[in-house]
């Protein structure tokens, strides 16, 4: 069982910033909008402000999935159904993601495109938002204070550098004290490692956790 198991923390991935992109499929403009959020409210205030950017669009399609209490939700806003809400939501799920939301505008061009097509043409502008926002994956850190001669500290650099440590933040005053935040797989391994390099006199307290990625 892993420390993020025990914790009752499961990594995961979203997007990483806000984007958007377009394309004219036979006339139709289809524009992806994708954002990363942090509950059900944030991505219902996402849909409502592209809704009202975009109020005289044709339709305003959209999809989220939320991590806390596995929230799915999405909307065909007036296409066939199955033709848009469910393929931007699979392009969310194919790509890994949750917490995440995801708006496909449609200014109809006058051309119809059959259900295939709809399916193809929301697919790739959610496809398109989702890849410009980018990924990025969370997972829980251990916070801690490490206190240590300078001595020690030198013979420690090259070491600590193996590990994806945060710096919080350090004072060089009579000793070297720092605040780090490392990934809670690796902190049982990291406190073996300080301990046996510095002869136990480093000083490791854990000060508490952090979802971070």
């Amino acid at each position: 069982m892993t420390e993020e198991q025990k914790g009752g923390f499961t990594p995961f991935s979203t997007l990483a910033r806000e984007a958007h992109e377009e394309f004219v499929e036979r006339r139709s403009r289809f524009i992806g909008h994708a954002a990363p959020v942090a509950n059900e409210a944030q991505a219902l205030d996402f849909i409502a402000r592209i809704r009202h950017e975009y109020a005289d669009a044709t339709h305003n399609v959209y999809a989220y999935v939320i991590n806390e209490n596995n929230i799915v939700r999405y909307s065909d806003a007036g296409e066939p159904q199955g033709t848009a809400g469910i393929p931007v939501l699979e392009v969310i799920k194919k790509n890994g993601l949750t917490n995440a939301a995801v708006v496909v505008t449609r200014y109809f061009g006058g051309i119809l495109l059959g259900a295939g097509g709809l399916v193809r043409a929301y697919s790739n502008a959610a496809g398109l938002a989702c890849e410009s926002a980018g990924k990025v994956d969370y997972t829980e850190f251990t916070e801690f204070a490490l206190t240590l001669g300078y001595s020690d500290y030198n013979r420690l650099r090259a070491p600590l550098e193996r590990f994806e440590l945060k710096t919080d933040s350090s004072f060089f005053g009579a000793e070297v004290e720092l605040r780090l935040a490392v990934r809670s797989d690796d902190f049982p391994r990291l406190c073996a490692m300080i301990t046996e390099a510095t002869a136990g006199r480093a000083k490791i307290a854990e000060t508490g956790r952090r979802v971070d990625f």
